[in-house]
């Protein structure tokens, strides 16, 4: 069975709750990259709440949902400098064996940059995160490392590439959170002067 199919009503409801979390830092008819779109459901709320241009890119077609898409190479974005207003990364960065060269990406396709991470910070945090690796590779048949970082490593990597968070705030999905330990965290971040 398809991972996304299997936790799209989770999916779902996250997305609607990111879509929240995102209020203020989305202009209704943005245009928009869900960057690691995996199952388009993300991308699907955010193109509704916004009345957004929204398209889907990631490294195969996993979309239960039917958003414009593009398949890349998880390297080069095929875009032209500066196409979208906002490039989304849910839950993608610790997919990536190399977060700073698509960041690099993100930035030069766009002009802010949203992500939803989560953080191994404190034990039960690591220990979920070690926890989805697992469930994941079970489920996409797989041998994936996934490369998770503190928020610390986070703010370096940002500012070594030229990017400013200008928003970041801890991520409460629902009052159920207590039995899911794991540190989500939104950067909202622009380029650097």
């Amino acid at each position: 069975m398809n991972h996304y199919k299997f936790f799209s009503k989770i999916y779902e409801f996250g997305a609607k709750r990111m879509c929240q979390d995102c209020e203020n830092f989305i202009k209704r008819g943005s245009k928009i990259l869900d960057l690691g779109c995996g199952s388009g459901i993300a991308a699907y709320h955010f193109q509704k709440f916004f009345q957004a241009e929204i398209i889907g890119a990631d490294i195969k077609d996993n979309r239960l949902v039917p958003i414009p898409f593009k398949i890349f190479n998880g390297k080069n974005l095929s875009f032209t400098d500066n196409s979208f207003d906002i490039v989304l990364l849910n839950y993608v960065l610790h997919h990536c064996q190399d977060p700073e060269r698509l960041l690099k990406e993100a930035k030069r396709v766009s002009k802010r940059i949203i992500i939803f991470e989560d953080l191994p910070e404190g034990i039960f945090s690591k220990l979920r995160c070690t926890f989805h690796q697992t469930s994941y590779n079970i489920f996409q048949k797989e041998k994936q490392k996934f490369n998770f970082k503190t928020k610390k490593e986070w703010q370096e990597l940002f500012k070594k590439i030229g990017l400013k968070i200008i928003a970041e705030k801890r991520v409460i999905i629902s009052k159920l959170d207590f039995f899911d330990p794991v540190y989500r965290i939104l950067f909202v971040l622009e380029k650097g002067v």
